[in-house]
């Protein structure tokens, strides 16, 4: 009787049921069982309290437990890992050390993967250690546990050394280290070690494939891509989802987009992942409307499942280009239907697609009903200010976000620079500029030097912006001069643009465009033989035009 209820309670206690009806077979076992202390259904509990986010009931009932298995332990540290709880899986890891019963191989892989995801690189050495002093580091659980984290975590080196050091790594192992090079970018190690490992006898399966793919990510790699994807074909890979994926994903960062639509077409049934990169590439190569038509057909095609939030923010950064509201307002209803809007990547992009399409309200209501933000959406709205011409509002926004303890960064003062830029306020610009570097201690960048010149330069202080560049280090950035140039050509200073011409001239190969802007300001003066002069030394393209044929 007890072995077949127990059977039947084990079919019953699937994962992912509600928590509605975990709580009910919890209270079921309690008052109509004698199992209410039994290790075995406290583990599956525990299980299902946590993926059904009650952490609460799930701790409760392990405290209540007396007989505390292995398993038990493993379950309340993944637990709490498995919701980014880090503080209290590693205390509970401490416990169970001081405790009767010891850890396994199972336990040390969970706890070295929430060391990776809470990128803690002096916690993961720390249970390297206890690893070696438990003389468990041989276990190729282990094993493979600490290659991903250290390659996670960047240490690729010391990856390697616990590779090394495996008398006879399995091929979860070698697909460890080969993965373990692919999150590094270092193609090249991952492409020798899959050579050596083939030329051991060693046969790879379709997770070697993709550790090794998943590190082609620069257009120059597109031949070892394709010798991959031929590997794959001889050797009866491709019919995998998970290979089709990633062989989509790795054509569309090379660039290759008839490649990444063949093998796209040639899957069955494409995953959210597949259509997510397919969709990613077009729109990084620019093919925006295309992008648009293919995550409308993934909404209808994908049923019960929804796009990632990096999706969701590069096809709202796609709109924003296209300045395409309809798609925008279209786009935005899909993230508050689906609970988007509440992740701060999602929102800033919402901001930036609306004021870029002329809708600066829009964005900021947008911007003031984010539940989080970050320094990037304050530099969003704050731009957006500076280039409808309201200065004082990005002023005030960049007030806010030093109050709300927001640190600036180096795109925060030049939207503040650009404020004062188009509102043509020198002395704010000034002390702005000033406050980068004394308070904030940020290396000025090309662009706030340009905004500084500029700021001067259309106020009519050429001097001062002539005296700002020459302060500058060494090599002065072209951009710089021809900015002080510009200025010199909207003011018809023809004395300080010959200055700036005979810089760019010397220091810049093709100086075509600022022949013609210092040929203007001749012109403008009078000086009639030195324009012709400058003219005539101007290689002119000859014009095209095209006509469309319905």
């Amino acid at each position: 009787m007890f072995i077949q209820l127990r059977s039947l309670l084990s079919e019953i206690l699937k994962p992912y049921q509600n928590l509605l009806i975990t709580k009910q077979l919890h209270s079921l076992i309690i008052t109509k069982t004698t199992l209410s202390n039994d290790p075995f259904y406290a583990t599956k509990f525990i299980r299902l309290y946590a993926i059904n986010g009650d952490l609460h009931s799930a701790r409760l009932l392990f405290d209540r437990m007396s007989q505390r298995t292995v398993f038990l332990w493993n379950s309340i540290i993944r637990a709490y890992a498995r919701f980014h709880l880090f503080g209290e899986s590693f205390l509970m890891f401490r416990k169970m050390l001081t405790s009767e019963t010891k850890p396994d191989n199972f336990t040390f892989a969970c706890i070295l993967r929430a060391c990776s995801e809470n990128l803690d690189s002096q916690g993961l050495k720390r249970i390297h250690g206890a690893v070696e002093v438990l003389g468990v580091r041989k276990d190729p659980v282990v094993s493979s546990a600490l290659v991903t984290a250290y390659s996670k975590l960047g240490l690729v080196g010391e990856a390697s050394v616990v590779f090394d050091e495996m008398p006879d790594p399995d091929l979860v192992l070698w697909n460890s280290m080969t993965s373990g090079y692919g999150y590094s970018g270092c193609w090249n190690n991952g492409l020798r070690l899959f050579n050596t490992m083939r030329s051991m006898g060693k046969q790879p399966d379709a997770e070697t494939l993709v550790g090794l793919m998943s590190s082609l990510l620069e257009p120059n790699l597109l031949g070892i891509g394709r010798s991959m994807h031929n590997f794959c074909l001889k050797s009866g890979f491709d019919s995998s989802p998970h290979i089709g994926s990633v062989l989509v994903s790795m054509y569309s960062r090379c660039k290759c987009l008839n490649s990444a639509l063949k093998v796209f077409h040639s899957i069955y049934h494409p995953d959210l992942v597949t259509w997510s990169a397919l969709i990613t590439g077009l729109s990084q190569s620019g093919e925006n409307e295309k992008a648009i038509a293919l995550f409308k057909e993934m909404n209808i095609m994908v049923v019960g499942n929804k796009a990632d939030c990096v999706l969701i923010a590069s096809l709202v950064s796609v709109i924003a280009q296209l300045a395409v509201l309809g798609h925008g307002t279209e786009l935005h209803g899909y993230i508050v239907r689906h609970g988007l809007d509440s992740d701060v990547m999602v929102s800033s992009a919402l901001v930036d697609m609306y004021v870029k399409c002329g809708f600066l309200p829009t964005g900021l209501l947008v911007f003031r009903k984010m539940p989080t933000r970050n320094v990037i959406s304050y530099n969003l709205i704050m731009h957006a200010f500076a280039l409808n011409g309201l200065p004082f509002d990005s002023f005030r926004m960049f007030e806010e976000m030093l109050m709300n303890g927001y640190q600036p960064d180096e795109s925060t003062f030049s939207a503040l620079l650009c404020a004062c830029c188009h509102a043509g306020l020198v002395e704010y610009g000034q002390v702005y500029y000033k406050r980068m570097k004394d308070e904030f201690s940020l290396e000025y960048r090309i662009e706030h030097n340009i905004y500084m010149v500029k700021l001067l330069g259309m106020a009519g202080k050429l001097q001062e912006a002539y005296e700002f560049i020459k302060s500058l280090a060494k090599p002065v950035d072209s951009s710089v001069w021809g900015a002080f140039l510009s200025c010199c050509d909207v003011l018809g200073n023809s004395e300080m643009a010959e200055i700036a011409a005979k810089w760019l001239f010397e220091n810049r190969e093709d100086g075509s465009a600022y022949r013609v802007m210092i040929s203007n300001v001749y012109a403008g003066n009078g000086k009639w033989d030195e324009a012709t002069k400058l003219r005539d030394r101007l290689t002119k393209m000859p014009g095209i035009s095209w006509t469309n044929v319905l």
